[in-house]
This record gives structure tokens, C-alpha cells and sequence, in this order.
């Protein structure tokens, strides 16, 4: 039977920086591939910071917790460099920035226990509060509605089941969003994980960092790699590098994230040579495991 996700699981694989200050909104709004200035209390955002070559350095999951409060959840494993070279562009501006991790606690809910805790069908990256804490909606996977749910450190966790994090772990895979984390620093732009099909960038608002860049791999045709869903018997991790046995010379794509899947073997995302797509897919090294593609959970924007 396979497994269907339900219930609370811990996520110490994230952490939080909080943006705090009358210019929060402004200056983010400045560094990332989203709009940030328009955030709205009842919104997120999935955005990507990225050089100044359009690779991404780090990807948030941010929501506004008060008008001047902006919390960005990110790979714990480049917080600490992150929050540094966001704090290099302050300047001037009337915000704060700080590790918020520790003050905070961090939790998945899938299934049937976020149904009972936000009936309904709220769309991907809807927030809402919940007394002191804060529900932000994410992509299903494989139809199970999941979210986020932030709050200050200390509250007790509402009813439901526990959830274990591998499954959490393997459920965002197979919702398709990748996270970026330090296997992928400035490996991809955002497109070559899908990003502005999941609501990732922004193609109207003003400049940011390796702004030009994005925008050019979009509108000039001259992107080569999106993201794919995987399945292999062996075991994946991110950072992997991916061959295609009819032209093993050299990778072809990259592990982004991947998880055990309940029924065996790994699922990952991944981003590939759109021209790589066949059934001779290999990992790790030419004539390494074999993988095969599985179809997207969600549809590629062809108009943007």
C-alpha cells in the first residue's frame, strides 16, 4: 500500500532568517527573483537569490509575519553564508538581518492533518495565521496537500500524527520544488529547476542581482537544462552529477534533491539537458546506475 502522507514533521534541514525594519519588503524585493514589495499578509513567495552570473546562491520560502517582518526559510546549510552576503547590500536601508532559527519552531503538516488545521483547498504559497503561528501552503505531492507551519519556539505543536522526516524529505520531491542547498551552490539558474513555472521569478519587477541574466536564458531561447523528476534503485544525493550513456564524455545534469522512496530505491529531482531525456540515463559516473525519468507533477509555462 503506498504511503500517504499525514501529519507533523520536524525539519531541522531548514532554518530562518528574518528581515525586520520599515525597508524589509524594499530590500529584499532588491536581492531577489520575486516580488517582494507587493507581499501581502495572506501571500508567500518562492524566490531564488542568485551571483551576478543568474546562478542561484540560495532559495527562500518567505511570508511576512507582520508588515515590517519578513521570515525567509531557506537550506540550513547555507544560512550562515547566505545571511552574510544578503547583509553586504544593507547599506543605507532600514532593515535588520538575523538568524531567527533558534527562536522559532519549524514543522511540516501534510494530509489529513492539515485539512483539519486549514480546511479547504488554499492555493500554493497562500499564508495564514493561526494565532501566534503561521500555515504557508506549499505544492502537493502526489495530490497530498502539505504546508509549512512557523511559530514561535515553545508552542505546542496542534493535534495530529507524527510524520517521520524521511517521508517529509520524500515528499518534497515529489512535489517537484526544489530547495537549493550547498551541492548546488551557483550550479543553475532558476529556470533550470523550473522556478518560474512554480512562482519562483518574476519577469516584471525591477533589477536584482543576475537579473539580466535570467531573463535572457528566458526569453532568448538559449536555455539547455530543466528540471525532472527521477527515480533510480540506488541510492541519489544532490550534487550528483548525471551521464547519458549515448555520450558519456561528460554530465549531462545534476542531482538537485533527492529522498528514499517508501517503495524503494530513491526519487530526486533533477536538472537535465533538455536534449538528455532518453532512457539511458546513468548517475554518478558514465555506466553508473541507471535512472529513469518519471512525468512532472505540475505543467511547464509556456507564455510568461
Amino acid at each position: 500500500m503506498p504511503l500517504v502522507l499525514n501529519g507533523f514533521a520536524p525539519l531541522p534541514h531548514l532554518g530562518v532568517i528574518r528581515a525586520e525594519g520599515e525597508d524589509a519588503a524594499k530590500f529584499l524585493h532588491g536581492q531577489l527573483t520575486q516580488d517582494f514589495s507587493l507581499l501581502g499578509l495572506s501571500e508567500a513567495r518562492l524566490a531564488a537569490f542568485c551571483s551576478a552570473k543568474g546562478r542561484m546562491q540560495a532559495s527562500f520560502i518567505g511570508f511576512k509575519r507582520s508588515h515590517n517582518e519578513i521570515l525567509l526559510v531557506c537550506s540550513r546549510d547555507l544560512l550562515a553564508s547566505t545571511l552574510k552576503r544578503l547583509s553586504m547590500f544593507v547599506l543605507r536601508s532600514k532593515v535588520k538581518l538575523s538568524d531567527a532559527t533558534d527562536s522559532l519552531s519549524l514543522h511540516g503538516v501534510a494530509g489529513p492533518a492539515l485539512q483539519a488545521l486549514a480546511p479547504g483547498e488554499p492555493p500554493p504559497w497562500a499564508s495564514q495565521a493561526l494565532g501566534g503561528a503561521h500555515l504557508v501552503h506549499l505544492y502537493p505531492a502526489d495530490g497530498v496537500p502539505r504546508a509549512l507551519w512557523v511559530a514561535p519556539a515553545g508552542t505546542p505543536l496542534p493535534a495530529g500524527p507524527a510524520l517521520r522526516h524521511e517521508d517529509w524529505l520524500w515528499g518534497e520531491v515529489r512535489s517537484g520544488v526544489a530547495t537549493v542547498s550547498q551541492p548546488l551552490f551557483e550550479a543553475l539558474v532558476p529556470q533550470m529547476l523550473n522556478y518560474e513555472s512554480i512562482g519562483g521569478v518574476n519577469f516584471k519587477k525591477g533589477c536584482y542581482p543576475g537579473q539580466e541574466v535570467v531573463a535572457r536564458s528566458q526569453f532568448r531561447g538559449t536555455l539547455k537544462r530543466r528540471g525532472y523528476l527521477a527515480h533510480s534503485a540506488d541510492c541519489m544525493q544532490a550534487g550528483q552529477e548525471i551521464f547519458d550513456a549515448a555520450d558519456a564524455s561528460q554530465p549531462c545534469g545534476i542531482v538537485a534533491q533527492a529522498a528514499a522512496a517508501p517503495g524503494g530505491g530513491f526519487d530526486a529531482i533533477v536538472s537535465l539537458q533538455t536534449s538528455a531525456t532518453g532512457a539511458s540515463l546513468q548517475v554518478g559516473q558514465a555506466g553508473g546506475p541507471a535512472m529513469e525519468l518519471l512525468p512532472l507533477p505540475y505543467a511547464l509555462l509556456e507564455d510568461i
